[in-house]
């Protein structure tokens, strides 16, 4: 028996040290949250995608009685880009989130299983890497590849 190390990225920055377009790409993902339909966990999650065709799409979560009705902000968004632009690949997606207290996270909000899956049929399909960005008041994570998140990753191809 061995181990078996592995190696992610993730960076942790300040807002001021990021460039403008992920700067851009944050504050769209906070005006998402705004949209946000969270009824019963009250936590209000915005998403925003860059495409490489340069359109932004956003997305924010959408709670349901009938769970799991709902849908979270970064699938919402990454869907309805697909939609829009089947043909674009993503380039830049953004995460931010309220909490109970409506109050912006301290920490940066990372997304679940059931999204980091959909953002690795994303970057598998268009054969390149998403650039993410995690936002939290005291700091934001950077990475470059859902695999960073996500190591031991699902894929049928």
């Amino acid at each position: 028996m061995k181990d078996l190390k592995l190696n992610i990225i993730i960076k942790e920055c300040q807002m001021e040290e990021l460039s403008d377009t992920d700067r851009a790409m944050i504050d769209l993902a906070i005006e998402a949250t705004a949209s946000s339909y969270a009824k019963y966990s009250r936590f209000h999650v915005g998403a925003s995608v860059l495409l490489a065709n340069k359109a932004i799409i956003r997305g924010c979560n959408q709670e349901n009685a009938a769970f799991p009705a709902g849908i979270c902000a970064e699938r919402s968004a990454i869907f309805a880009a697909g939609a829009q632009f089947p043909d674009q690949p993503v380039k830049v997606l953004a995460i931010a989130a309220r909490d109970q207290s409506g109050e912006l996270t301290e920490e940066p909000v990372s997304p679940c299983g059931t999204c980091r899956q959909v953002m690795i049929e994303t970057e598998t399909r268009f054969g390149q890497p998403i650039h993410i960005l995690l936002y939290g008041k005291k700091r934001v994570y950077m990475t470059d590849g859902i695999r960073n998140l996500m190591p031991l990753s699902f894929t049928d191809f």
